[in-house]
């Protein structure tokens, strides 16, 4: 389960689609005219946040002309997936990551990533064990204390659906802590600017999401990082311990995120975005966004990403059924 415990991780449709184009610098030579982000939740999450922050570094480096972005919600995802092997769009590129794998699994929509025409996986988001700033739990040691002693009472919310990513992380959490992972009050968001809005203002105790999106927030002391699933202090955040130094023994988690494009997409259009995202990590707008978000660099191209993708279909699989969620 290496890369598991190294990559553990109709409804409502909103669309919100904006057009950005920035001059051409020196950092890199144009590869794409224009590139339309799709992203399979709402703002605010951890796909917006990478999709953004990839248009970002792309069209500011004049690797790319311009991007666009579309927020399509809805069937855990699935309703974005279906929409692009619908339309079949050449210029599109869905940003996902680990819950593709994990919702098919769990038969939430009928699709896969083989449905797909995997691009690259670009980097990589641990988990976090986040409260607000005047949560009584100032470390792991007392929310899991709380969780021992009533886990009806400590609700902890994600940005996916139950039995999803979040909610897997919060019960490997706990699990590796001595705890019961199969009592846990998992209180689901559409996608984790709602989930840390939930945190905000009061409706949950503890938040499971990526360490990138709560970073920001935890800055301003708006909220208290508990725990990050590293093996090591990242970075971007000295102070705050890993979840093995808070007493979740043994948990690392790194949940992937990646890009993929329509069905039967030409192979010199895939070869076209793969150069692009290569060479976007060259870049000093990539370095800029990358450490803004405290995000691991990763590249899994083209074959490389479908081969690990299989993998990690099986290592879900096996995770699953064993905290109870297959």
């Amino acid at each position: 389960m290496k890369f598991l415990k190294a990559a553990l991780c109709a409804a409502v449709f909103s669309v919100s689609a904006a057009s950005l184009a920035v001059p051409a610098q020196a950092d890199g030579h144009k590869v794409l005219d224009q590139v339309k982000f799709l992203i399979p939740g709402g703002a605010g999450g951890g796909w917006d946040g990478t999709a953004r922050g990839t248009g970002e570094a792309l069209t500011k480096s004049g690797l790319v002309s311009a991007a666009s972005y579309e927020n399509m919600s809805g069937g855990g995802g699935g309703k974005a997936i279906a929409h692009l092997i619908e339309t079949k769009d050449q210029d599109t590129l869905m940003v996902n990551s680990t819950p593709i794998v994990i919702r098919s699994l769990q038969k939430v929509f009928p699709q896969s990533f083989r449905d797909l025409t995997p691009i690259a996986g670009t980097i990589g988001d641990f988990g976090a064990i986040v409260v607000g700033k005047n949560s009584p739990h100032t470390t792991f040691g007392d929310l899991l204390a709380a969780y021992k002693a009533d886990p009806k009472n400590v609700a902890i919310g994600g940005g996916s659906v139950a039995g999803g990513m979040d909610h897997l992380i919060a019960s490997m959490v706990m699990k590796n802590a001595g705890a019961n992972p199969t009592t846990v009050k998992y209180i689901p968001y559409d996608a984790g600017g709602k989930a840390m809005a939930g945190l905000l203002s009061g409706e949950i105790k503890a938040l499971t999401t990526g360490f990138g999106e709560a970073l920001e927030l935890s800055r301003q002391g708006e909220v208290k990082i508990l725990c990050v699933t590293s093996n090591e202090r990242v970075a971007a955040s000295k102070d705050t311990p890993t979840c093995a130094e808070a007493g979740s023994n043994g948990t690392y988690f790194v949940n992937w995120r990646g890009f993929f494009a329509a069905p039967g997409l030409p192979d010199d259009k895939k070869a076209k975005f793969v150069e692009a995202l290569k060479e976007m990590y060259e870049t000093s707008a990539w370095s800029t966004v990358r450490d803004r978000n405290g995000w691991v660099e990763i590249f899994n191209p083209d074959d490389k990403f479908m081969s690990f993708l299989e993998n990690q279909e099986k290592e879900v699989a096996a995770l699953m059924k064993e905290l109870g969620f297959l």
